[in-house]
């Protein structure tokens, strides 16, 4: 492929490996894959990937196919499993537990949201919970697993899914693709930054001495954000006010019995502690806030309740909520942490990576690196990051717990005006503010404000043109009918190991040291 435009972009640098860097690269490689430009990633061995267990969300499979990459294939190289959506335990209360599934919800009846109808009918007493219909909830919770696609007939298709899968092993996979389709790595570490006179990047110099240059720079940094951040100086908007939590224990354990489909966050006493279980091992760790917990007191609860025996040593990870003013500066582009972070209690970190070289390559640039495109890309990218920051708050916010200062304090936590404008929408009709493009449907939302206690002061009108009769028959007869074809289904573990077993995965090795 030649270019026609003399302003092209020739040569594509990402600073920093690991998911981000190697999902930029792959995502580069295949639109580039005939040519036309140059892809340079330089990334350090010294510096290593947390590779505890990644919990993703359903459009994850879609950069997957986008790529031409095997579904199977890859879940076995990663040693993924499935997850139908995320069970949520102690938020709204001590004792007490949701699911925010993927996938539908029920189905219209009529022309009516199945939502509405089930709101109409608890009104009238009906005695069904709303995740009674859904198929991912349904399947979650008797880890149970099918192909929804497979289950066409059957009220399972409505169900969606995301995978489980290891950090380190998505760079390893990725890498292998994106180095086939003509990426260079470089091995080392920038430690200085070469700008021209009007600010932009023109190369970086690496530890060894050796430069490299380049049109366009992908800052996969991490929290260093050493092109957005300590170069270019984009101020980082934080966040942290709203999301108290500020640091994370993590530790990777064998497996005990089967992996479930689903991400369990339970919520403790100065945050949340997840599992993630793989094929082979689990992914576990503790969200906390450092005002209000030690590090040793966060470790000895991660320990105390892993299940199965650990195989590495505890590794705390220092974060900060928020995002940079700008992601796109310039000739740089910040995918990753070095554009910024929101606690993973939605399983949001891939996507972010995803969208952010999405956006890119919709918005790619000539060499004039047009400010209305950076303008445009930059807009777009904050608005999935303050829908994201919105949704996560709404799972604190809601909670009626008081029986720690951590809990009693995230109840006195400002709340962002774009979430109580969405919540008091919806606590007045059960009606959703729909943005263009977003990440969170209908269902996720409605399956968090049921979830956390949360529920319209009424039903719209306009169902009440429904007769009754057909939405208490219609839930009366979708429930049990659900039920029954979820108990026929294989178990979780079962149909890892008849459809997408994975090799016994290499030994763990920490990635680096314990950070103070």
């Amino acid at each position: 492929m030649t270019n026609t435009n003399p302003d092209a972009i020739k040569k594509i640098v990402i600073v920093g490996g690991g998911s981000a860097g190697w999902i930029s690269a792959a995502m580069l490689a295949h639109y580039f894959e005939k040519g036309g430009c140059q892809v340079e990633l330089i990334e350090s061995e010294e510096i290593g990937t947390i590779g505890v267990g990644e919990s993703t969300i359903p459009p994850f499979l879609q950069l997957i196919a986008s790529l031409g990459i095997d579904e199977r294939e890859f879940i076995q190289a990663t040693q993924a499993s499935f997850k139908l959506g995320i069970r949520f335990e102690d938020w709204k209360q001590k004792g007490q537990h949701y699911y925010h599934p993927f996938g539908a919800i029920g189905g219209p009846i009529g022309p009516h949201e199945f939502y509405q109808c089930w709101l109409r009918a608890k009104a009238n007493g009906h005695p069904s919970e709303l995740q009674d219909f859904a198929p991912g909830t349904v399947m979650a919770d008797q880890w149970k697993f099918m192909l929804p696609f497979k289950a066409q007939r059957s009220l399972i298709a409505g169900a969606s899914y995301a995978l489980h899968i290891d950090a380190r092993l998505i760079a390893k996979v990725l890498r292998g693709f994106a180095e086939a389709r003509g990426v260079k790595r470089t091995e080392g570490i920038v430690t200085d930054v070469v700008t021209h006179p009007d600010g932009s990047v023109a190369k970086v110099i690496m530890k060894n001495g050796q430069e490299v240059e380049g049109d366009l720079f992908i800052d996969c940094s991490g929290f260093r954000a050493l092109l957005i951040g300590k170069t270019l100086d984009v101020l980082f908007n934080d966040w942290s006010d709203m999301l108290l939590c500020d640091r994370a224990v993590v530790v990777q354990t064998e497996n005990v019995g089967e992996p479930h489909p689903y991400t369990l966050s339970k919520a403790e006493d100065a945050g949340w502690r997840w599992r993630i279980p793989l094929q082979h091992r689990a992914g576990n760790g503790y969200v906390f806030s450092s005002r209000h917990l030690s590090d040793d007191e966060a470790r000895a609860t991660l320990v105390r309740n892993v299940q199965g025996p650990m195989l590495m040593e505890p590794m705390f990870i220092p974060f900060k909520t928020g995002m940079r003013q700008r992601l796109w500066e310039k000739n740089v582009v910040a995918v990753g942490l070095a554009g910024g972070f929101i606690e993973p209690l939605e399983s949001t970190a891939l996507h972010l990576i995803y969208r952010g070289m999405d956006f890119l390559l919709r918005f790619f640039p000539d060499r004039d690196f047009s400010p209305e495109l950076a303008a445009e890309y930059n807009r777009r990218m904050t608005t999935d990051y303050e829908e994201i920051r919105d949704f996560i708050v709404l799972h604190y916010c809601t909670t009626q717990r008081d029986d720690t200062p951590f809990w009693r304090d995230v109840r006195q936590a400002p709340v962002p005006d774009s979430l109580k404008a969405r919540m008091e929408l919806f606590k007045a009709h059960g009606v959703l503010r729909e943005g263009v493009d977003e990440m969170f449907r209908n269902p996720s939302w409605q399956s968090v404000m049921e979830g956390m206690g949360v529920r319209p002061r009424r039903y719209q009108q306009l169902v009440d043109t429904a007769p009754y009769e057909v939405i208490s028959r219609t839930l009366d007869q979708s429930k049990p009918m659900l039920a029954a074809q979820v108990a026929g289904l294989p178990s979780h573990g079962e149909f890892l190991a008849q459809n997408c077993p994975a090799p016994p995965p290499e030994p763990v090795v920490a990635p680096f040291k314990t950070v103070a």
